[in-house]
């Protein structure tokens, strides 16, 4: 009897593709005809590529991201002087500045910040269209709506960053930088003009909800390869059938925690820990320079920072 094979063995099984299921609503005469196999693909996952369905909004959204990737990246092209050596060696200090304080939320000449307005506006257009392909394509397959809701969270924190904060502020001088330092330079120079966001509790929230991610997953998938042998890997078959994986799974976190997650629960957990990451975290934003000035003047007034001598 051949050993069970999983992500860490040398073995990768190929078969005939599987061009996936189709229903009533005949969403495969829409999809790629063709699939194709990758051994480095197979060194991680499944080695299948396609088919790949994409549909209107996939279209669209592929479309106006490459828009945005274009704009991008001719900016970084004009700064480096049209050289391929200066774009290799300066690209992560390069950046498209959104317009300065000066335009408000007017449109500013291309080369003071239209460029960054342009670009911004296809970058939505491309983000809200491939939400609604997600939210479609889970529809059509008779799926939840759960992948469309995290993600969903995460542009609630591209929408706070690049629009709705700036908007309440009433400048586009307020949103991100595209531009690898220039986006972490923002960053340090947002937390020190509003008195350190470390005193923001919904940051606070926000890093407990990350590093908490972090951990459940860690836990998790550490859980499944170590009873993989067990088929631990059909979790959701073992979420009303439990088998020797789940007791095994659950009887370790039961002896080394003092209790367990359900083989459904522990997805539950992470899922809100994923989603309130984002939520948390864009709320945090928004309620800087919009209804908090000073976060650590803030904590002082809370009686969670101390008060200065």
């Amino acid at each position: 009897m051949a050993e069970y094979q999983n992500i860490f063995t040398q073995v990768q099984v190929v078969g005939p593709p599987e061009m996936g299921m189709d229903n009533e609503n005949n969403i495969a005469r829409e999809r790629t005809k063709k699939a194709g196999f990758s051994q480095l693909a197979g060194l991680f996952g499944n080695a299948q590529l396609g088919p790949i369905h994409l549909g209107t909004f996939g279209v669209v959204s592929l479309a106006t991201g490459f828009a945005w990737f274009f704009i991008v990246g001719m900016s970084y092209w004009a700064q480096a002087g049209y050289s391929p050596g200066v774009f290799a060696r300066d690209l992560f200090y390069f950046s498209l500045e959104p317009p300065g304080p000066e335009y408000g939320l007017g449109f500013a000449p291309l080369n003071e910040g239209g460029w960054w307005l342009i670009a911004s506006f296809f970058l939505l257009v491309s983000v809200i269209s491939w939400w609604i392909r997600t939210y479609l394509r889970a529809e059509e397959l008779g799926m939840g709506k759960h992948v469309a809701w995290a993600f969903a969270s995460a542009i609630w924190l591209f929408l706070v960053l690049g629009l709705i904060r700036p908007v309440l502020m009433g400048s586009w001088s307020e949103a991100v930088p595209y531009g690898i330092f220039s986006h972490l330079d923002w960053t340090n120079l947002f937390s020190i003009r509003h008195g350190n966001l470390f005193y923001n509790p919904f940051h606070a929230l926000s890093i407990v909800f990350l590093y908490g991610s972090a951990l459940l997953f860690a836990m998790h998938g550490a859980t499944i390869l170590a009873v993989s042998r067990f088929g631990g890997e059909r979790e959701i078959e073992q979420i009303v059938d439990r088998g020797t994986a789940s007791e095994r799974a659950a009887l370790f976190w039961r002896w080394t925690m003092g209790f367990n997650a359900t083989m459904e629960g522990i997805h539950r957990w992470a899922w809100w820990f994923a989603v309130l990451t984002t939520l948390t975290g864009g709320i945090g934003i928004l309620l800087s320079g919009t209804v908090v000035d000073n976060w650590y003047v803030w904590a002082q007034d809370h009686g969670f920072a101390p008060l200065d001598r």
